[in-house]
């Protein structure tokens, strides 16, 4: 099911935010001349000023209930400041005026230190797909560390693993595995780079493949901007980013030295912009005309939109396929699968020409343990019939079409959207990736929090746990939430 469109669009009225979208594109537009530097700061300042960082305190009653309602979290995240950078350790994870510091967690339900319950919509951000603490892995886990978590070589575990993987991705002929969905994007691009002799890498803008070098090109705005300090000039330089475009996919390949093609599939920010599969279905004849790799960024949409992913719902068949999340079960791990031509480039040979000329080295500490190997395979082969994904998608709809109930009851303009088991939010009814950050946003973030609902920076994830009483009581979370709202004059009551 696509997305559910607004009954109407609210450009021109951002509530609580009001030109505050056309402020940052005019002033971005104004400094195009100018310097990078320069348009960047142009950039910063605007944003300040008009909070559209998801972060942003707003005051009022909202903000007095949740500071009230969870002062230990408070206490702890005071605490964790003085010793972890940031006070997080995952950017997605901040909040302000603090976030919530969670104690334990079981089936759709999480419970902070203030003992506060959640109906949880992050679900390990995304890597849950049976809910917290299920039995299977849970089971799995334990029986695994009775027989040890690192052998410090190779084991059944990871073997039956692969061959779980293979035998649920259509185009997966031989896999190695990672430690995460980032090294994964990583090892695609560096094989790519092996495997065709070439040196640069095509990707979309806005589009999220992790957080090393290469990824943060081409992922916010201003786009030629990189996401984080500390990326060289030259790593930018082998990374192109363009629109969601054939005719500057095809104008970007005909020039013959490009590696890889990579996307993600349901679109920028796991389908919060999304991507009619139509086009993604033409990239892989564009780039086999071209003789470059095509690499599908299946980190979150791998065995969640369907047991074999997206490439199997929307038969698309990729040269490569990164995949993490889901794989390991929740525990980490993460991996490259495709053809085994391009897989061979990872083979040691005992051939000096080839071990140091041709081949992908790739060690790593973790790759493949026996702990994440365990949950995985049990994981993996409890959802490969497809009944889990019949059930989840099922419940995420009618959620997706509450929430969206809720808006149009209160004449808001937004609108809730998304496919298979995700959801999204926008408050100005325009998909986007940012669809939640000006102070109304913020707010409906931070109010669901005091109403019991836990959802990510724009949307969530469902799981089998996921009843229809906790799509009810969401519901009703939402519709209590937006009051707040409008208690607190963010939006038209």
């Amino acid at each position: 099911m696509g997305w559910i469109p607004a009954p109407r669009l609210r450009g021109d009225r951002l509530r609580g935010n009001d030109g505050l979208g056309r402020s940052v594109w005019g002033a971005l537009t104004a400094a195009r001349g100018a310097p990078m530097l320069a348009r960047l700061q142009q950039f910063v300042a605007v944003v300040r000023e008009g909070a559209v960082v998801a972060t942003q305190a707003t005051g009022g009653r909202i903000e007095q209930v949740f500071v009230d309602g969870n002062p230990g979290s408070r206490e702890l995240y005071a605490r964790a400041r003085r010793v972890i950078a940031g006070g997080v350790t995952h950017d997605v994870r901040v909040h302000s005026p603090f976030p919530v510091m969670v104690d334990r967690a079981e089936g759709s339900r999480k419970w902070d230190v203030d003992g506060n319950e959640y109906i949880d919509y992050t679900m390990g951000h995304g890597a849950l797909i049976l809910g917290h603490a299920h039995p299977i892995p849970t089971e799995a886990a334990i029986r695994q560390l009775s027989r040890g978590t690192h052998y410090g070589a190779s084991h059944e575990i990871e073997t039956a693993w692969a061959e779980q993987v293979c035998e649920m991705m259509p185009s997966v002929e031989r896999v190695r595995f990672t430690g995460s969905g980032t090294e994964a994007t990583l090892m695609a691009m560096r094989l790519a780079r092996a495997h065709t002799g070439r040196e640069r890498v095509v990707k979309f803008h806005y589009h999220f493949h992790g957080w090393h070098d290469y990824a943060h090109v081409a992922q916010s705005d201003p786009l030629d901007v990189p996401m984080s300090a500390g990326i060289p000039q030259s790593v930018q330089d082998t990374v192109t980013g363009i629109p969601v475009d054939l005719d500057r996919v095809r104008e970007e390949l005909s020039k013959g030295d490009v590696a890889a093609l990579i996307v993600e599939p349901t679109g920028a920010g796991w389908g919060a912009v999304p991507l009619d599969p139509a086009f993604v279905k033409a990239l892989p004849e564009l780039c086999r005309e071209h003789g470059t790799v095509f690499v599908l960024d299946e980190v979150v949409t791998g065995f969640r939109l369907s047991p074999g992913g997206y490439q199997a719902l929307h038969d698309v068949t990729p040269d490569l396929t990164t995949m993490a999340k889901i794989l390991a079960g929740g525990l980490p791990g993460g991996c490259v699968g495709g053809r085994a031509d391009i897989l061979q480039r990872l083979e040691l040979r005992g051939d000096p020409r080839w071990d140091r000329g041709q081949r992908m080295a790739h060690p790593g500490t973790f790759n493949g343990n026996p702990l994440s190997a365990a949950t995985g395979v049990a994981v993996l082969r409890h959802i490969a019939d497809g009944a889990v994904h019949a059930q989840i998608d099922a419940q995420t709809e009618r959620l997706r079409r509450g929430i969206q109930d809720v808006f149009d009851r209160h004449d808001l303009g937004a609108i809730a959207y998304g496919e298979s088991s995700y959801f999204h939010v926008s408050m100005n009814g325009i998909p986007s990736r940012s669809g939640m950050s000006g102070d109304d946003g913020a707010a409906l973030r931070r109010a669901l929090h005091s109403h019991g609902v836990h959802i990510m920076t724009s949307g969530g994830l469902l799981s089998a746990a996921h009843s229809d009483a906790d799509i009810d009581q969401t519901i009703e979370a939402f519709d209590a939430s937006v009051r707040d709202l409008e208690t607190d004059g963010l939006v038209g009551g």
